[in-house]
């Protein structure tokens, strides 16, 4: 009979034995939960974030020659974290003859090197692998894979505005 009694208290857990594995499973639920908002909240806060709408003004309309690409250097300021980091960002504005204006960005879809606009030779080169385009962004030749990134533009009161 005595030894049907041990393996009793073997077998059934004690009150105190109860008590510390609802500890545990609280803890590791509660450590499991505040992972799953933090982590969760960092995946899917930037892409459900509503991205602010920013237009700035790269100049006059009547400043610019037709079909030749215009240099201006947009000043982009944005928050990054506590610090407002500010860049500066090179596009190209091209007035057509009907006075519509496309901003073209200098960014080469090779390497992404800065392209300058060469007036001799009416195109827009990349120094680095020799990439070609025209006044529009379109490739004319060398190694890049697609046309230069275009900006959507809009103009109020005879001042082009960028979106960025």
């Amino acid at each position: 009979m005595h030894t049907s009694r041990v393996a009793q208290q073997d077998t059934a857990p004690s009150g105190r034995r109860r008590f510390l594995e609802r500890i545990i499973a609280v803890v590791q639920t509660t450590i499991g939960g505040t992972l799953g908002v933090v982590l969760g909240g960092a995946v899917l806060s930037p892409g459900l974030a509503r991205r602010a709408e920013r237009w700035l003004s790269a100049g006059k309309v009547s400043d610019l020659v037709p079909d030749m690409p215009t240099a201006v250097m947009l000043r982009v300021v944005r928050q990054d974290g506590y610090a407002q980091v500010v860049e500066r960002r090179t596009v190209f504005l091209v007035r057509t003859a009907d006075s519509t204006v496309t901003a073209i960005d200098s960014t080469c879809t090779h390497l992404g090197c800065r392209v300058s606009w060469n007036p001799g030779t009416k195109e827009l080169l990349c120094p680095c692998h020799g990439g070609r385009y025209d006044s529009s962004g379109a490739v004319k030749g060398g190694p890049p894979p697609a046309p230069l990134a275009t900006f959507d533009t809009k103009i109020s009161d005879g001042d082009v505005l960028v979106r960025v």
